[in-house]
């Protein structure tokens, strides 16, 4: 039995449950899931049993509780050196890590107005000119990072690292929400929802049958 332990939210409407759970993944390292309900536990006790922010996700190594993303993804990345989390190139490294340290302190329009919620298909929308400049530069990033450092690979560096798990769910608010991209950045989000990791976490979300307001009531 593993002494890991990644505690995380509906998958639905967790993207940074998701993003947690797709680096745990790639680490190789066994770890047992443990899930707590966003809509059953609306005053936080559930969480705040794992980690004093009571927020998801959180990784739990023997008596070590690491919480927030971006920690879990350094910290997994030490525990796995070899399973390329970071891309081995110092200056993809330096970019990847750059990319998602924006992803963790920015988009504010665009997680406010375009929620997490993979399993709904809505209509497009004229969503205001701060989340147009958010997609602008999500697509920006993603096109200009393919093309310096992507190679021949599908993702941001090639290969699968822990930039495409910070922008899988972004990816997936794209299709929710029906915003369009172009290009480059149309192959990079269809790169990031057809791999199998994704796949398997969108079709775990699918079944799920918590609701967690006001996401699923998102025009």
């Amino acid at each position: 039995m593993s002494d890991i332990t990644l505690v995380v939210g509906n998958r639905n409407f967790s993207s940074w449950s998701m993003r947690g759970w797709l680096v745990a993944v790639q680490s190789g390292l066994e770890f047992r899931e443990e899930r707590v309900w966003l809509d059953e536990d609306v005053d936080r006790s559930a969480r705040r049993r794992f980690s004093p922010v009571g927020k998801v996700p959180v990784l739990l190594h023997g008596d070590l509780a690491v919480w927030d993303s971006l920690a879990i993804a350094e910290y997994l990345a030490e525990l796995a050196p070899d399973a390329g989390i970071w891309p081995a190139d110092r200056a993809a490294r330096a970019r990847a890590r750059s990319l998602c340290a924006e992803m963790h302190a920015g988009f504010p329009a665009l997680r406010e107005r375009l929620p997490m919620n993979v399993t709904a298909r809505k209509p497009y929308l004229d969503r205001g000119e701060e989340v147009a400049a958010e997609v602008e530069r999500v697509a920006a990033m993603w096109t200009d990072t393919r093309r310096e450092f992507g190679g021949a690979g599908r993702y941001l560096f090639g290969d699968w690292c822990a930039a495409d798990a910070f922008y899988a769910p972004v990816a997936t608010r794209l299709v929710t929400y029906g915003v369009p991209v172009e290009g480059v950045a149309a192959e990079v989000r269809d790169a990031l929802l057809d791999h199998a990791w994704v796949r398997r976490w969108l079709a775990d979300a699918a079944a799920e049958d918590h609701v967690v307001e006001p996401y699923a009531s998102a025009p």
